[in-house]
């Protein structure tokens, strides 16, 4: 990928959609007659493959080195013969040369190119045949959930743009944030804030934290997002410092911009796990996991259950009926 600079909104893009995506357009690559589907690795395999599915036709990959623009076959099927059509998959049409290069490779080798691009933005150069229109945004992609991160943009500007030198494995530029109450300690039942709050208010203050915490080092969490409102920060803070628990940035609820309702609370906190570039988010009440994973399908949420000391990753998509949508 090329390093696209994170002063846009995030449009984040998820493999359900590119295959529903991929199923709208059957019809038309079907009667294109490809005779194979060319995914650029490693952003375009996906691509390639669920076009392969979706019309029967042959997958097969190239793979491209930026450092020295080199193109080369990379799969178990030889190049097609000269004068066949293929159709060249991969995730966005960049400001790079990775799929003009590509493109060039082909038609070297007397094919009939069409591309398909999982998007195109402002920058890009190629305006592909296939694509999703995210001019004005950022696509953020399955493949690619790390590559906001600030550990992966540094890498990429220590590599000269990715270009030279080795980038750490997805896994190592894993951010996470975590939810306070029900995580770092446990989680008071809301009929005694409704019935005395100050008097429950008082007891959360004296809780100590829970004995089985998440099986990460939750003090080298970049954040804690809660959905405790602003005006608890002072409270809430000196708990946070008796317990060690202070080095996450610590994030609060504006109840002018997020009511009390559990939507909004599950919109603060996917808003603000994204705006700081999470790439998982720990979250301790089922619903709000559902409401979070809704609002943020590329971050990783998982509903922590401290009494079964079990973690759940979530997913979730609103639900389509013909009456509309239910959410």
């Amino acid at each position: 990928m090329i390093y696209r600079q994170m002063n846009k909104p995030v449009l984040a893009v998820t493999y359900e959609q590119l295959d529903q995506w991929i199923a709208s357009l059957q019809p038309e690559l079907t009667r294109e007659a490809f005779a194979c589907a060319v995914g650029i690795l490693r952003g375009g395999a996906a691509l390639a493959l669920m076009v392969s599915h979706a019309t029967g036709v042959a997958s097969a990959f190239l793979r491209y080195d930026r450092a020295s623009r080199a193109v080369t076959w990379d799969s178990s099927i030889p190049i097609p013969p000269a004068g066949s059509k293929i159709l060249i998959c991969e995730d966005i049409a960049g400001l790079g040369y990775t799929l003009a290069d590509s493109i060039e490779y082909l038609k070297s080798h007397g094919l009939t190119v069409k591309t398909l691009t999982a998007g195109f933005d402002d920058s890009s150069r190629i305006r592909p045949d296939y694509s999703i229109d995210g001019r004005g945004y950022f696509f953020l992609f399955p493949w690619e959930r790390h590559s906001y991160t600030d550990g992966y943009r540094a890498a990429w500007q220590r590599t000269d743009a990715g270009r030279n030198g080795r980038i750490a494995g997805d896994h190592e530029f894993t951010v996470y944030a975590i939810d306070l109450d029900g995580i770092l300690l446990p989680d008071l039942p809301p009929e005694r804030y409704e019935s005395d709050l100050h008097a429950a208010l008082r007891e959360r203050d004296n809780l100590e934290p829970h004995q089985d915490l998440p099986p990460i080092d939750v003090r080298a969490a970049k954040a804690i997002i809660t959905g405790r409102p602003e005006m608890d920060r002072t409270r809430t803070a000196t708990w946070l410092r008796k317990y060690d628990f202070d080095k996450p940035l610590l994030l609060m609820r504006d109840r002018a911009k997020h009511d009390d309702t559990a939507e909004q609370v599950a919109v603060y906190k996917a808003q603000a796990a994204v705006q700081l570039a999470c790439t998982h988010f720990i979250e301790s009440d089922p619903r709000q996991a559902i409401l979070i994973a809704k609002h943020a399908p590329l971050l990783r949420v998982v509903w922590w259950d401290a009494l079964t000391k079990a973690g759940i990753l979530i997913s979730a998509h609103a639900w389509q009926t013909d009456f509309g949508t239910v959410v």
